[in-house]
């Protein structure tokens, strides 16, 4: 089996990692880091518009060289993370050209991953409409499995929903 794992650093995509090593022990890995150029992501924000006062600023490639080494950092740590728990693992960064959903569903076909693994912030009501969801994204659109899986605090935090009858977080 091949696995895709997007990971991020955060908590969430840690216990992705580890329920994927918990389910899928022995499983091949990929760990993917996606990761930006100083001008994409002001380009993306809105502070290279007109009138922003941006326009001609003169963008030092170094930063862009620290923020991919920070990348291919944290693609190193999630290897590490899925080899403890129990992955064959590999690192792969990606420059977000575009939609983060997109370049993970790109480089599930690139590697022909039987699954996709991610974690979740679980982020509901006006948060998930203005912030959007990747995994949400990936689960509409991916042509393959995708398994989400929510972090430690974020698991407890919908059992006690459950315990007080209560379908979400929205629910009254």
């Amino acid at each position: 089996m091949t696995i895709l794992i997007g990971y991020d650093g955060s908590v969430d995509a840690q216990a992705a990692i580890d329920r994927a090593g918990l389910l899928m022990p022995g499983s091949k890995a990929t760990v993917l880091v996606i990761w930006e150029t100083i001008l994409e992501a002001m380009t993306r924000s809105g502070a290279l518009g007109i009138g922003s006062g941006m326009v001609g600023v003169d963008l030092d490639a170094t930063a862009d060289k620290a923020i991919e080494k920070a990348a291919h950092d944290t693609a190193a740590e999630g290897v590490q993370r899925a080899t403890a728990a129990g992955l064959v693992a590999q690192p792969r960064i990606a420059n977000r050209d575009g939609a983060i959903a997109g370049v993970i569903l790109e480089v599930a076909a690139e590697v022909n991953a039987d699954v996709i693994v991610l974690g979740t912030r679980g982020l509901s009501g006006v948060k998930s409409l203005v912030l959007g969801s990747v995994s949400h994204a990936v689960l509409h659109h991916a042509d393959r499995p995708v398994l989400v899986v929510p972090s430690a605090g974020l698991a407890d935090q919908r059992h006690r929903w459950a315990d007080h009858g209560r379908a979400g977080p929205d629910a009254p």
